[in-house]
């Protein structure tokens, strides 16, 4: 049994700066399902948008934000949020984040969607920079505890204490993957930032680690889920054998880069006037469309016309990754495909992070603010993260503290050691594989009941596995995966219409009014 004021599940961008900001007054538990290093914050290359530009304004943020999320963005949490980005800039400035400044300024770039130069950045690896800088200070303070290479099981709950108290969260159960051991983390407040759950899908861009385990657990305690239905295929991930998950940022095409296809035939203006500008839902779309017309394995985005000299010095980390593959982006296009990028959906919260159920707050990728809207505006993500880590430690600094309970220890005393692992590897390959063909950028209506109906008889195999056997970090992840997926199908065959990322051959028009697509368990 540990115990500590607030338990952090992720060690991302959002769960570290809950924690640093915590930290202050209380003492923190960080959980990391592996090295702290790995997270969907330490590979986002673009940047940070704020407005911090001339001629740039929280009502421009704000339109663009609503008109890439489909007009389904809440309003309030929208504004909420820009209006917070110049201090979310100014937080991480002083944590010691080097952004990249140009005459004494910070230099902003432009990426697909924004009306203006607002993406503060370090080179074309912000999100490493960011990630380094935070993780240095959370290791040196005295306060917080890092705990890596612990999955975390499921949250405590009531069902899980001798008490007759109202519903609340009172910690996580999470296995020690390094010897195996369930451990019992007891907190007064839990935070979920445990990111995305691409690794539903075939192809993404994410780390394995983004199984949806906040989400999946969020649920099975009760809590409401909404715009599940809402997954980003980004436009540009590298395709090649030796390239698992490398993302080519959406600055690239930014800073003037096209798409072609393989006979150098630009196809972007044909799909929609902003071009290759356009957001990201409607490059994927048009990028889905020429592969299947043309049967096409991948297409090219060139910027060779920017020069050697430019692109060495605006994407150092993506001009050397191309190099060691054996493609010079200085001289040649960059084969691209469509992959899972981002989860608009997640658990409900309010603006301070909090979700339906006392002591447990959600934030990053796997809450569901209303910010996205049907899509996510480029470098609106890591905002996000700061924005909603910063309001959540406010929201729990100004709780009224519950007693100091003792939960449960994990019980394993009707489970043995599995005889073997392969059902555990054959549905993970069969979900990812039919989620990636059936619940992908174009759906229909007989797509989504054959997923539906797949979902159903592979968590009744999991659930027995997982009923009968010790559990491993695999098991999880699949077993979190699972319902995720559920969770996607069941929000995607609710929505009669096309909007954002979901776009359906059944229902091709968009409908109105718009509204969130809200799940309750």
């Amino acid at each position: 049994m540990q115990h500590s004021d607030v338990l952090i599940v992720g060690g991302g961008l959002a769960g570290l700066s809950a924690a640093l900001q915590l930290a202050e007054r209380y003492q923190v538990t960080v959980l990391a399902k592996r090295e702290l290093e790995v997270s969907a914050s330490q590979w986002a290359q673009g940047g940070i948008a704020a407005v911090l530009g001339n001629g740039d304004s929280f009502d421009a943020h704000v339109q663009d934000t609503l008109v890439a999320g489909g007009m389904l963005n809440d309003l309030p949490a929208t504004r909420f949020v820009v209006e917070h980005g110049p201090d979310a800039i100014a937080w991480l400035r002083a944590q010691g984040v080097p952004f990249d400044t140009e005459q004494g300024a910070l230099h902003l770039t432009r990426e697909g969607g924004h009306s203006a130069r607002r993406i503060a950045h370090v080179a074309d690896a912000t999100g490493a920079a960011i990630q380094t800088t935070l993780l240095e200070r959370a290791r040196q303070h005295p306060r917080i505890t890092l705990a890596e290479h612990h999955v975390a099981i499921d949250l405590i709950t009531n069902r899980h204490m001798d008490i007759a108290s109202p519903p609340r969260c009172w910690g996580a159960y999470a296995l020690n993957a390094t010897n195996g051991r369930v451990e019992t983390f007891a907190a007064s407040h839990t935070v979920l930032a445990t990111g995305g759950a691409g690794k539903v899908y075939r192809y993404t861009t994410n780390p394995d680690t983004a199984s949806g385990d906040g989400i999946a657990m969020a649920w099975r305690a009760g809590c409401r889920v909404a715009n599940m239905e809402f997954i980003q295929f980004h436009p540009t991930c590298l395709y090649h054998p030796k390239a698992k998950s490398f993302l080519i940022s959406e600055a690239v095409r930014g800073e003037g880069g096209v798409l072609r296809l393989p006979d150098g035939t630009r196809f972007m203006p044909a799909h929609d006037a902003r071009a290759e500008l356009a957001p990201r839902d409607v490059v994927a779309r048009a990028i889905d469309f020429e592969m299947k017309k043309h049967g096409l394995d991948c297409v090219y985005l060139d910027i060779t016309h920017k020069g050697e000299a430019f692109i060495r010095q605006h994407f150092p980390t993506i001009y050397q990754r191309c190099l060691d593959l054996g493609i010079d982006m200085a001289r040649e296009g960059i084969p691209v495909v469509p992959a899972v990028h981002f989860n608009c959906g997640g658990v409900l919260t309010d603006l301070a992070g909090r979700t339906d159920l006392a002591g447990l707050y959600a934030i990053g990728e796997t809450a569901y603010t209303g910010l996205h809207g049907a899509n996510r505006l480029a470098s609106n993500s890591l905002l996000e993260c700061v924005v909603f880590g910063t309001a959540a430690a406010h929201a729990i600094a100004g709780a009224e503290p519950p007693p100091v309970l003792a939960p449960r220890p994990w019980d394993e005393s009707r489970v043995v050691d599995a005889d073997e692992l392969v059902v555990v590897s054959h549905n993970w390959d069969e979900l990812r594989r039919l989620m990636w063909n059936y619940v992908g950028i174009v759906r229909t209506d007989k797509r989504l009941e054959r997923a539906a109906h797949r979902i159903d008889l592979l968590q009744a195999e999991v659930h027995e596995f997982y009923a009968n056997f010790r559990v491993n970090r695999d098991l999880l992840e699949l077993r979190n995966l699972l319902q995720v997926a559920e969770l996607i199908v069941r929000s995607a065959r609710l929505r009669h219409e096309s909007r954002g990322l979901h776009y359906s051959l059944d229902w091709p028009q968009t409908a109105a009014p718009a509204a969130p697509t809200i799940l309750v368990p």
